[in-house]
């Protein structure tokens, strides 16, 4: 297995002055991880987040990526295997990207040029100017649409896609992101795809700068996704109102 590239790499990562390191959960994600290697733009850390995979994820990932760290998540779910991963990282700018291919590690120098440029969190947005999707139905995006104009009602933000998981922030910001302790045996909220939404909304609730970034999603390549419209739908919802009760809260 080869990590050359079929496409060339961009170069400008960083502009050399900063580090960025690219958070990979994956779980059985073999087939995947080739394809997200040959978009991967030079980066100082790549941090790959096993979810007790029954494939060669591992395997594939150290052959791949020589150098990167790999460490296995502490309890289940896609927001405790970034927050294990979060907890690894030493760059300055920590990316997160998906290992399905539907999210192009190509554009990590966009998310990191936002960030140089000022932003507390570059925001992946499938809505706004090159943004595009291969991938998401009608039911999803009148739904993402919906929890859209309900956060940026309560939460006077301007986001044009909230359940998009291609984010890139400072790793000085991951206090304002009080993600759940990896070291906790019992599930925790926020160990979910909830967790997407606890960034985003967490961020603007601290009065963090946010860069919407156009990212075009594709197809997941091999396997099938776990997402479902209605429930994963609902558990953004119950995300938002919490973080209202914790916005009101305060407040006082």
């Amino acid at each position: 297995m080869s990590k050359s590239a079929a496409q060339p790499k961009p170069q400008s990562v960083g502009r050399g002055l900063a580090t960025v390191a690219v958070i990979v959960p994956a779980m059985n994600e073999a087939k995947n991880l080739p394809f997200v290697a040959e978009r991967m733009p030079e980066v100082d850390e790549i941090i790959v987040v096993d979810g007790n995979s029954v494939d060669d994820t591992v395997e594939v990932a150290r052959e791949l990526w020589p150098e990167a760290v790999i460490v296995n998540q502490t309890r289940a779910g896609k927001g405790n295997a970034l927050a294990c991963g979060f907890a690894h990282a030493t760059a300055d700018i920590i990316v997160m990207i998906d290992a399905d291919g539907s999210t192009d590690p190509a554009e990590i120098p966009d998310f990191v040029d936002a960030l140089l440029d000022g932003a507390d969190l570059a925001k992946g947005s499938r809505f706004s100017n090159g943004g595009g999707s291969d991938d998401i139905t009608f039911v999803r995006a009148l739904g993402n649409k919906g929890l859209n104009w309900l956060v940026n009602r309560i939460f006077k933000a301007q986001y044009k896609d909230l359940c998009y998981g291609y984010n890139a922030f400072w790793r000085t910001n991951l206090p304002v992101l009080d993600l759940p302790d990896i070291r906790a045996e019992e599930p925790q909220w926020g160990d979910g795809f909830e967790v997407e939404t606890v960034i985003n909304v967490r961020m603007i609730r601290a009065g963090k700068k946010i860069q919407e970034v156009g990212s075009h999603e594709r197809c997941r390549i091999h396997g099938s996704s776990n997402l479902n419209a209605f429930s994963d739908g609902m558990r953004v919802l119950r995300t938002i109102n919490y973080e209202r009760k914790l916005h009101r809260g305060s407040k006082k």
